[in-house]
């Protein structure tokens, strides 16, 4: 039977399928959604560890793309004050980004995709 436990965060296939390839290449990955600098908010995928997190950093759940370990979702805890109702789904659109986030190299980056958390689910985020 399918886990019908709610997230905050999921990936589209092809998504899935450059953060396996990537992590090929960089090793074990993370993203951190931009609070809207360079970037402006894209989500911003580095090697683990290699983005500095602090008790400012929220985790928002891990994606699972396939590979033997999940791929964690942070983001800075004073941005969630005003992003805890959507549900951010990480794709991928071709175009470069800022340059920080591993895939840009590609030609490619990724872009959040969200929708409104049903009350269902947020009874079930926050309790």
């Amino acid at each position: 039977m399918a886990d019908l436990t709610p997230t905050r965060v999921d990936v589209t296939g092809e998504a899935a399928a450059l953060v396996r390839r990537l992590t090929g290449v960089h090793g074990p990955l993370m993203f951190h959604q931009s609070g809207g600098c360079c970037d402006g908010s894209s989500p911003m995928c580095f090697p683990d560890g290699e983005f500095i997190l602090s008790d400012a950093d929220r985790h928002l759940g891990d994606l699972d793309v396939g590979l033997e370990g999940d791929v964690p979702v942070y983001m800075s805890t004073s941005q969630f004050a005003y992003w805890r109702y959507p549900h951010l789904t990480i794709d991928v659109v071709p175009g470069r980004g800022a340059g920080f986030s591993v895939e840009a190299p590609e030609g490619v980056r990724f872009r959040i995709r969200s929708r409104l958390l049903t009350e269902p689910e947020l009874a079930v985020l926050e309790p």
